[in-house]
């Protein structure tokens, strides 16, 4: 008898907090999803690019001249052994070709800065990693449909409008694929 007593309290507790707070109907049964300033988006970052381009050229032209005096007619015929013959002949081919690739897979954090007039959600966020004096930093911003944003706030930075991620490091790895001073002022001038 005392269990249905303290569960029909519960229950007329629970009824007048619903009706003195109706918002908190929604935040105990309802996914919180990110629509406002200050919100943090989960960002799934499956980026990868694949370009390449080829040209070639190939031109070619040839001229070739002869007059011969043996047996001819006319005045070639008085002057023996007269002959006249050229040539000429140009060429060119030429061949280019360029491929880039690269891939980024990462997870990132991002804030709510913004809430456009239409409801899009203006993000940014970026990620400082270091791992033996190696920095690894990641930034992404852009614009976000609520409706694209899904469970537990995670979103694929494939629905991410007007997207700009960048990628870069900082430490001796980095400093090392670099060309020195004087060969970027050298390449500076030629």
């Amino acid at each position: 008898m005392r269990t249905v007593f303290s569960e029909k309290v519960l229950i007329y507790l629970f009824a007048i907090s619903c009706i003195a707070f109706p918002s908190s109907i929604v935040n105990l049964f309802s996914d919180h999803r990110a629509v406002s300033v200050d919100d943090i988006l989960t960002i799934i970052i499956d980026e990868s690019a694949k370009a390449g381009s080829e040209s070639g050229t190939k031109t070619s032209k040839e001229n070739s001249v002869g007059l011969q005096g043996e047996g001819g007619s006319g005045a070639l015929r008085m002057i023996p052994g007269f002959g006249l013959s050229g040539g000429s002949q140009v060429g060119y081919d030429g061949k280019g070709g360029t491929t880039r690739e690269g891939s980024l897979m990462a997870t990132i954090s991002a804030r709510v800065i913004k809430v456009q007039d239409n409801g899009n959600l203006v993000i940014e966020g970026s990620k400082v990693v270091e791992i033996n004096d190696e920095k690894e930093i990641i930034k992404i911003t852009g614009i976000v449909r609520p409706q694209d944003v899904r469970k537990n706030n995670v979103i694929y930075s494939s629905n991410i409008a007007d997207a700009e991620i960048t990628y870069a490091g900082k430490g001796v790895a980095n400093t090392g694929r670099r060309p020195g001073l004087i060969a970027r002022f050298l390449n500076w001038i030629f």
